[in-house]
């Protein structure tokens, strides 16, 4: 079974060679009890080490089963020693962090056996030494004869073919000594056992066979044993008993030895983890306040993108250009003396620049190039509005009291007619401020924007919302514009406040279901006309006329109240009223229907209005004038002349309107849905806008490369100064303090290096004792990275449990002194890569300590105390 064929030893010490072992001739039986006599220094331990794979031979054939080991590697070694070799030492050699049961279980999680099978086996193995009651105790809470009789379990729970003492009752006493020689006698019945000891009775009691060495040599063997007499087939079949399976150690196992270990030093094990998450927590917080600031930023940028799109006007001025002529102003310099007074002609320069840079925009072409894609522009988009130059007038349903227009407001210029101030009087030019604006069609963006406080948001063209600050209020102006408080009454305070007098102002509330109740009229411009007489005639001014009209016009409701939702900017203004896109597309579909406006467009040469052509209209000539509209004297004048002559002349003064088609489709309010005279895009960040500058960029560049320059798109960037660079400095302020903190991080990584070190050096017996049951280089170092990476791991907990925590005061005083709520927020998936950082660094900082443990020869490491 075991042969030991001219086994020599020899170790090197500096340039003096040592020679253990001088040629060993010996071969085993397959089960006996031979233990292994001679005086100290004679080979007895170095020749166990080599038939147990510790240690390696200089020279001559160790064969197993009749395989030699010569070309055997460290894979091969390992299968050995895991498979086929049990040893027990005289130190007991036991992992102290480790349970009773635990230290027997090691050598099968190496084999690849089940929990539940090495569980099995390790308390069956432990009841047959008599240990079983004491499977979860430690080693150090166990007496010297239980803990050997722990190694012996160790070492038989794999059952494998032979069992190695060394020396295994030179730390017991004699009865204790008695039982362990008791023990390996009875295993000996069924396997090979080989003891090497001093105590020569307790040999003579107990072996089948004693062989006994001096200065490296046998120089008595009681029982040889000579295998060649055996029959061949026997060794044939033997050789397919080798152990084909290397073992290896599984992640779990390796978790379980290192955090068994780091928890008998919870102390140290605290302080490097703390010390390792220090950088962590700068780096996290960092983040933190990096990513809240975005976050805010990005919520600000969504809501301001909605006051202050990218505007694209039918007719639009470089105001660039102009800002730098006016700028021009400041860095002129005079090449004339001081003796007089000159001018200095900067209308030319400001005239110019408004003429050469003023353009038209082809809308028409951009609204279909976004309708049929846009390369994507609507991805980047929250919404896109068009605008129409159709004006949408909306009155108060009830005209009981008068006639009262709520869109557009007529509020400043009714406040500058009551005031004899000029400033009040340049307010007639602000007579266009209304408190209703079109809402954006993007629901989702609409919902993170708004709560709704009653209602519901808008479904139909003639739905509207009222909008309320986040303290449920809506400003007085909006509520004079709306009628809801009456109009009449700014006229007495401007009064009051041109004569000096104090004027005050009571506030007012109104239920829910009162501005739910509310209703609205919409009357498109062309039905302020009447057709009288042929011609049609403006009776916007005639009370009983619009009430009527009023009466028959298309309802708007109020269906939904709206406040800004918590965490969505406010941009609180005069805006209270919101109706969707749908109510523009109505009110100019309607206008297109009207009876005046069909007139208008089936005769494009004749004014509706007068019935009179338009100046230079082509077509049909008008009829001649009339001769019976004439006064008397033109009448006998013109009944002296020739057919001819009055014909002539009739004909030279037929009246012509002053107006223009164009200016009569305006007054009209007329509109095409396809040709708008303003889109306005709202980018969703700084980013999108970006890619839709740049898509409108490459549309430009289509344009010349057709030779249609008038194709060119030409826009006006509200906030392209305002906060393009906030995001760019808050990254580059982060990035340059986690560079500083990642220093800290690696500095903390060579610490635990270093600590990762020291706990290789403590554990070296470790290393031998796992080595002795078949564990790999592989193994070993894995169980140190495991240690690494439960350090790393808890290091990037505390780091970010500490940020977590720290965050709440930084909250606190953050909102304190800006007023902005919850800044501070580490995102998840940042706390998980900070995690993964942190167990990454310190497994490669634990690299090089791993291994060196793999490198330890197993020999020397099992003799350190």
């Amino acid at each position: 079974m075991l042969t030991l064929r001219d086994i020599k030893k020899t170790y090197y010490m500096g340039d003096t060679a040592i020679e253990a072992l001088r040629g060993i001739n010996i071969e085993f039986r397959k089960s006996e009890f031979v233990s292994i006599l001679g005086p100290s220094g004679c080979g007895k331990t170095t020749m166990l080490n080599i038939v147990g794979g510790l240690d390696r031979y200089t020279a001559g054939d160790l064969t197993v089963n009749g395989v030699s080991t010569k070309k055997f590697r460290d894979g091969n070694w390992d299968a050995y020693r895991n498979q086929s070799i049990g040893f027990v030492f005289q130190n007991y050699n036991l992992i102290p962090h480790q349970t009773v049961l635990a230290n027997v279980e090691l050598a099968m999680t190496l084999s690849g056996v089940s929990r539940a099978e090495r569980r099995r086996r390790a308390l069956d193995v432990l009841e047959r030494v008599g240990l079983g009651d004491q499977a979860r105790k430690k080693p150090n809470q166990l007496s010297g004869g239980q803990m050997q009789r722990v190694a012996i379990a160790r070492a038989l729970v794999n059952n494998p073919e032979i069992l190695l003492a060394d020396e295994p009752t030179g730390s017991l006493d004699s009865e204790n000594s008695m039982q362990i020689a008791e023990i390996l006698a009875e295993i000996a019945r069924d396997r090979l056992v080989i003891l090497v000891t001093h105590n020569s009775e307790l040999a003579q009691k107990y072996s089948t066979r004693i062989v006994r060495l001096l200065d490296g040599r046998i120089t008595h063997d009681s029982n040889p044993y000579d295998a060649s007499s055996e029959d061949t087939a026997r060794k044939a079949s033997a050789k397919e008993d080798r152990p084909k399976r290397k073992p290896s150690m599984s992640l779990g196992t390796a978790l379980s030895l290192s955090l068994n270990n780091l928890m008998t030093k919870k102390a140290r094990t605290l302080l490097t983890s703390f010390a390792g998450s220090i950088g962590i927590i700068g780096i996290a917080l960092i983040l933190a306040l990096s990513s809240g600031m975005q976050d805010y930023i990005a919520d600000v940028q969504k809501d301001t993108m909605s006051s202050y799109p990218l505007s694209i006007e039918q007719s639009t001025v470089d105001m660039t250009a102009l800002l730098g002529a006016a700028r021009s102003i400041r860095t002129h310099k005079a090449d004339h003396p001081l003796d007089k007074v000159y001018s200095y002609d900067v209308m030319v320069d400001m005239m110019g620049s408004l003429l050469s840079e003023s353009s038209t925009n082809d809308l028409r072409a951009f609204k279909e190039f976004i309708e049929d894609g846009g390369r994507g522009i609507g991805d980047y988009a929250n919404d896109i509005k068009y605008g129409y130059p159709t004006q949408m007038n909306i009155y108060r349903t009830d005209t009981s009291g008068g006639v009262f227009r709520v869109h557009p407001s007529s509020l400043f210029a009714d406040m500058a007619s009551s005031s004899p101030m000029g400033t009040m009087r340049m307010m007639r030019s602000r007579s266009g401020s209304d408190v209703w604006e079109e809402l954006l069609d993007n629901s989702e963006l609409l919902e993170f924007q708004y709560d709704v406080v009653a209602g519901r948001i808008p479904q139909d063209f003639n739905e509207v919302v009222i909008l309320v600050n986040k303290d449920n209020e809506i400003t007085d102006f909006a509520l004079y514009s709306l009628g809801l408080k009456d109009p009449d009454e700014v006229a007495s305070m401007m009064r009051d406040v041109s004569v000096g007098k104090k004027i005050s102002s009571e506030q007012v509330s109104f239920t829910y279901q009162e501005l739910l109740d509310c209703t609205f009229k919409l009357v498109p411009s062309t039905d302020f006309y009447h057709k009288t007489g042929g011609q049609w005639i403006d009776k916007s001014n005639d009370d009983a006329y619009m009430a009527e009209v009023i009466k028959n016009a298309q309802d708007i409701k109020v269906v939904g109240i709206l406040r800004p939702a918590d965490g969505a900017a406010e941009t609180f203004g005069p805006a209270s009223v919101g109706y969707t896109s749908a109510l523009t597309a109505y009110f100019v579909n309607a206008v297109k229907e009207s009876q005046i406006v069909r007139e208008q467009m089936d005769n494009p040469d004749v004014d509706v209005f007068t019935g009179r052509p338009f100046a230079g209209s082509a077509g049909s000539q008008p009829a001649a004038l009339d001769p019976s509209s004439l006064p008397p004297d033109r009448q006998a004048y013109l009944a002296s002349l020739s057919p001819e002559e009055r014909a002539a002349l009739l004909a030279s003064n037929v009246p012509v309107s002053k107006s223009t088609y164009d200016e009569n489709m305006l007054i009209l309010g007329v509109a095409d849905l396809d040709t708008p005279n303003r889109i306005n895009i709202y980018p969703k960040d700084f980013e999108a806008k970006t890619q839709i500058k740049s898509i409108i960029d490459d549309y430009n560049k289509q344009m010349n490369d057709q030779g249609n320059p008038e194709g060119v798109i030409q826009y006006t960037d509200y906030l392209d100064m305002m906060l393009s660079s906030v995001t760019g400095v808050i990254n580059a302020i982060s990035y340059v303090l986690i560079a500083f903190m990642a220093i800290s991080l690696v500095v903390s990584s060579i610490m635990i290096g270093i600590i990762t070190y020291i706990s290789v050096l403590e554990r070296t017996k470790e290393i031998g004792i796992l080595r002795s049951i078949g564990a790999s280089k592989r193994d070993i170092s894995r169980v140190f990275n495991a240690e690494t990476l439960v350090v790393g791991f808890v290091a990037g907990a505390i780091g970010i449990g500490a940020t977590l925590l720290l965050c709440i005061p930084a909250n606190a005083i953050i909102a304190r002194a800006t007023r902005i709520p919850g800044v501070a927020a580490l995102p998840p998936l940042s706390g998980v890569m900070l995690l993964a950082i942190s167990m990454a660094l310190t497994f490669i900082a634990g690299l090089i300590p791993s291994r060196i443990a793999a490198k330890k020869d197993p020999v020397v490491a099992l003799r350190t105390e």
